[in-house]
């Protein structure tokens, strides 16, 4: 439900382009690796592979991508093993739509503003 409802949200943003949203961490890898997305929010607790598993295969699918992992909550190992697996950021689900786009927008190197 969150994450139909975030693709909703940000899809309404004029300056974001939603290319795809997947259920499980195992899909996450083939569909980054066929569309190269800039930035790829993605959550820590999914079916599959976790945020970690999931992230360092979608890096090793599509290296130019970016990762966000945006989750209700973690552990300071789990955001270790993030970062290990190449996530630039981790933020929470409890934030305003405005912290995530600007998350976004600072992964894919540019400002909130532009």
């Amino acid at each position: 439900m969150f994450r139909e409802t975030l693709e909703l949200l940000l899809g309404l943003r004029e300056e974001l382009d939603i290319v795809a949203a997947v259920s499980t961490g195992n899909e996450a890898p083939d569909v980054c690796e066929r569309l190269r997305p800039d930035v790829v929010l993605m959550d820590y607790r999914m079916p599959g592979l976790n945020g970690a598993q999931a992230t360092e295969a979608v890096l090793r699918a599509s290296p130019e991508s970016r990762v966000v992992c945006l989750t209700a909550s973690v552990s300071r190992k789990e955001i270790a093993q993030l970062e290990a697996a190449g996530a630039v950021a981790c933020i929470s689900k409890d934030g305003d739509l405005d912290a995530i786009v600007a998350a976004i927008h600072d992964a894919a190197g540019r400002t909130a503003n532009a």
